[in-house]
């Protein structure tokens, strides 16, 4: 194989991923909106919080889930508003505040975990579990330098 084949094949794969991830990614946005009246941002940060018991400040989820602070300030406050989300202020610091689940944040956000999985299960169906691990295994000698883009 030469160069120039090697990186067109390489494209191509890129462009098959993209297209498979855009298709995954607009099925979960559907039916997170319409069986439980969220959106992917929406779940992603419930997930980091979820995932902190102790909470984050919101530099650290901002920082986490790769977007601007404005970004999740917004989520945040609408979180706060359905009582899913919690701010504590930080001693000493002013500025910062920490965010966290409430318990009825963790319990909502459980149901949508269970139910996200289970959607993902159903879209890879096709995929076995020596395929499923292949296939992560094969996406791990992407270089390590792709985790320190943003």
């Amino acid at each position: 194989m030469t160069a120039e084949s090697l990186s067109k094949e390489r494209l191509r794969l890129w462009l098959r991923m993209l297209r498979v991830t855009r298709q995954v990614e607009s099925e979960l946005r559907e039916r997170l909106r319409t069986e439980h009246d969220s959106t992917l941002p929406r779940f992603d940060v419930m997930a980091a919080l979820y995932a902190s018991e102790e909470g984050l400040k919101m530099n650290e989820l901002s920082k986490r889930l790769r977007v601007s602070n404005g970004n999740v300030t917004g989520i945040i406050d609408r979180l706060v508003e359905d009582g899913a989300v919690e701010r504590i202020a930080i001693e000493g610091d002013r500025r910062a505040t920490r965010v966290c689940l409430t318990g009825a944040g963790r319990e909502s956000f459980s149901a949508m975990a269970v139910e996200h999985e289970r959607w993902i299960n159903a879209l890879f169906e096709g995929v076995t579990e020596e395929d499923a691990h292949h296939i992560g295994e094969l996406l791990h000698r992407l270089p390590a330098s792709l985790d320190d883009t943003h």
